[in-house]
């Protein structure tokens, strides 16, 4: 593991904490939280997409805010523990303001298959370690560096796959449905100390992982399902996502707590229409 560092010691300003930086939703939202409310920025990453996370720090530098990236493998207890004391030694005690789960590294198959796409039991705890785990190891090691700042806000992603039913996508469904009752129960134990803890849930959006695993012409069929399954017209943005959570970040919205909020602009509302009137 290693990081990289803007400055010295601690600067007194409130701080971001982002698994999943370097690209996607995770980079949207560290560019957005620098410009509103003006945090500073710590980013975790794996290192794939190390173009995109450079972006994004120059992104966060030009709004007048500090980043600092910390590569490393944020799903293990061991690494939320370096990573948090790394993030103490640059922001000192009661500066994190905001800490946002977005990093993904699901499994794709079947409970029950006897081929390629078992899901057996490793693929399972590396699923439920990155997806779910993680954001209980990361809140566990927040508090017990005293990192979080009054009122600060935890926030995990979630998407719609808890409301329908997509083909080998059921570890991601359970892995998620586990982030969700965390996300509960953290509420409950913050709560009394300020803080909030809550689930976004949006749905697709165009991010570099989803050009690698879907070939082109398979984008602009997804880009065509979902015109006509949002009632917009079209696919959520990273730039909608990303506002949003600055708003979450801010004193109106200090009444969420323990909340799934639906960011998903009915995405799901139309399919049995869809199927039943192609």
């Amino acid at each position: 593991m290693g990081s990289t560092s803007d400055g010295d010691g601690a600067s007194g300003s409130q701080w971001a904490l982002i698994l999943g930086a370097s690209s996607g939703t995770g980079a949207a939202i560290a560019e957005a939280v620098a410009r509103r409310p003006g945090l500073d920025v710590f980013g975790v990453h794996r290192g794939r997409y190390a173009e995109s996370a450079a972006r994004m720090k120059e992104t966060v530098r030009e709004a007048g805010r500090r980043a600092e990236l910390w590569q490393a493998d944020a799903s293990t207890p061991e690494s939320a523990e370096a990573g948090v004391e790394a993030l103490r030694r640059v922001a000192g005690p009661r500066s994190v303001k905001l800490f946002v789960h977005s990093i993904a590294g699901a499994s794709v198959g079947h409970f029950l298959s006897q081929g390629e796409d078992r899901l057996h039991s490793r693929r399972i705890r590396r699923t439920f370690d990155t997806m779910a785990h993680s954001f209980v190891y990361w809140a566990q090691a927040l508090v017990a560096a005293d990192l979080l700042a009054p009122e600060a806000r935890l926030l995990g992603l979630q998407n719609p796959l808890d409301e329908t039913h997509l083909s080998n996508t059921g570890l991601i469904s359970a892995s998620k449905a586990a982030l969700e009752m965390y996300v509960r129960y953290l509420a409950m134990e913050l709560g009394p100390l300020g803080h909030r803890v809550n689930l976004l849930k949006f749905g697709t959006v165009m991010t570099p992982a989803l050009r690698h695993v879907y070939s082109p012409e398979a984008l602009a069929r997804l880009e065509t399902m979902h015109s006509r399954m949002n009632p917009a017209g079209r696919m959520c943005t990273l730039d909608e996502v990303a506002r949003f959570v600055t708003v979450l970040a801010g004193e109106d919205a200090a009444w969420f707590n323990g909340a799934t909020i639906d960011f998903t602009g009915g995405m799901t509302l139309k399919l049995l229409d869809l199927v039943l009137n192609p």
